[in-house]
């Protein structure tokens, strides 16, 4: 059989080729193990999101798990990962699994693990899960019945613990009858339910259950949510538009006018608000594609600054023994203190929402103070497919310092590689290269002080690289 291995976020597979029952016994059985391995009476907390295959999936985990004598708490219908890590936490369990494939392809599904502290499980512990995976493991045949009258199973409503736990954080009633009226995308993903129960106030998009999400990965990106684009520059009293991937961990905004808003601008807007408004102190934790210019605010405000692999496993273990304000990453996913060591997009956008009504000021008026401390600037990523010859092939030129120099009349002046290779331009600019953990692509992250120079700079990257 062959290894599996888990990525940058969990294992992920496609479905029916990889990821099948069988292999995900193979898993849960590993897990299984090394629970044991730490605590005499473990407990695990699992959930699914939409994706096709979801429940069965849960039901295999499951069956494995308290087979082995472990108690599981299943949560009743499709949630998002949030929900499995707060669950994870008021349940006091030791573990938690969320059957997702996140913002990936509808043909994908995956396994994600979630640690006792309420955040991903880190690295060191998944690389124990990983080496106890058996090569074959037979899936026990009792039913889910049998495990219930064992005591073994407990079906519990995580979406209404979650939803209790944040009426605890918001006024939802300021938040509604507020000026500043939100658009929210799910992307047919498991957000769909929460933000309708939170916010009746609110427009709704793609807040159905599909399977396949219409064909469309569900990544909060432009590319893939320019029907809410639209939606906001067409409809005046709209004023911010959140998205939120198939697991409702990452996050992606869109101001009054229907420009998107990245996660390098959402993370500088949460540092902003908490540290300057709220006078919220912290470290701030970025991974190694975030803009340098979060750096920068950080000093203005007093706040130290750590820069980490791409993973939000490793900002979310440092969120567990350190004091954090916010940490996040490129992609989207982001933490913020006073809430779980958790990504958890729907979170991030009602403190923003919460940012908007607390100084009545939209979504552009915020960002351009954003831009008064570290000056305007414009992102972009380009994920190319490429044969894995010429994808590897790029990546060992860029380690073995092939494009030192930069890419055409954009000259680096130093060179990081923390996690993938990052180059300093001399405009004030940057460019990274790096291979997907989780997707067979190759990506480009540039930054420049406007669109126009920031698709000359991808541009002149890709006529040096291909």
């Amino acid at each position: 059989m062959e290894k599996i291995k888990f990525g940058t976020d969990g294992w992920r597979a496609i479905i029916a080729k990889d990821f099948t029952v069988q292999n995900v016994a193979r898993v849960s059985k590993g897990l299984a193990d090394w629970l044991y391995t730490k605590t005499q009476k473990p407990s695990v907390v699992i959930g699914h999101d939409c994706r096709f295959g979801g429940a069965l999936f849960v039901d295999t985990v499951t069956r494995v798990l308290c087979d082995n004598g472990i108690k599981v708490y299943a949560a009743k219908g499709f949630v998002s990962t949030p929900m499995v890590s707060y669950g994870v936490l008021a349940k006091k369990a030791d573990q938690g699994v969320v059957i997702t494939a996140s913002h990936n392809p509808p043909a994908y599904n995956g396994y994600k693990l979630k640690g006792a502290h309420g955040g991903p499980t880190n690295p060191g512990d998944i690389a124990e899960v990983e080496a106890l995976i058996p090569d074959q493991y037979t899936v026990p045949e009792e039913s889910m019945e049998h495990y219930e009258q064992k005591g073994l199973l407990e079906f519990i409503d995580l979406e209404q613990m979650y939803l209790d736990y944040l009426h605890t954080k918001f006024d939802f009633a300021q938040l509604n009858n507020s000026a500043f009226k939100l658009a929210y995308d799910a992307m047919y993903g498991a957000g769909q339910n929460v933000v309708r129960k939170l916010m009746p106030s609110a427009v709704l998009l793609h807040c159905e259950h599909n399977p396949t999400f219409n064909g469309t990965a569900p990544e909060p990106l432009y590319k893939n949510t320019k029907e809410l684009a639209a939606m906001m520059k067409n409809t005046s009293e709209l004023k911010l538009g959140l998205v939120t991937d198939g697991d409702a961990d990452r996050i992606g905004l869109y101001d009054e006018d229907g420009n998107f808003v990245d996660a390098h601008h959402i993370l500088l807007l949460l540092v902003h608000y908490l540290a300057k408004y709220k006078k919220m102190t912290g470290k701030v934790i970025i991974a190694f594609s975030v803009t340098d210019r979060v750096k920068r605010m950080c000093e203005q405000y007093g706040l130290e600054v750590e820069v980490t692999p791409i993973g939000f496993k490793y900002i979310s273990e440092k969120i567990v023994t350190e004091d954090v304000l916010v940490g996040g990453e490129e992609s989207g996913g982001i933490a913020v203190k006073g809430h779980i060591p958790e990504r958890d997009g729907i979170y991030d956008g009602l403190v923003l929402l919460e940012f908007m009504v607390a100084t009545g000021k939209s979504l552009k008026e915020l960002i351009q103070e954003v831009y008064d401390v570290v000056g305007p600037f414009v992102y972009q990523r380009d994920d190319l497919t490429l044969p894995n010859e010429l994808k590897e092939t790029i990546i060992n030129n860029a380690g073995n310092d092939v494009y030192n120099s930069g890419f055409g009349k954009y000259a680096a002046t130093h060179v990081e590689k923390i996690d993938g290779v990052k180059y300093h331009l001399e405009n004030g600019g940057w460019v990274m290269l790096r291979a997907s953990g989780t997707e067979p692509l190759l990506r480009i992250y540039a930054e420049g002080s406007s669109e126009e120079e920031t698709l000359d700079i991808l541009k002149a990257v890709k006529e040096t690289i291909l």
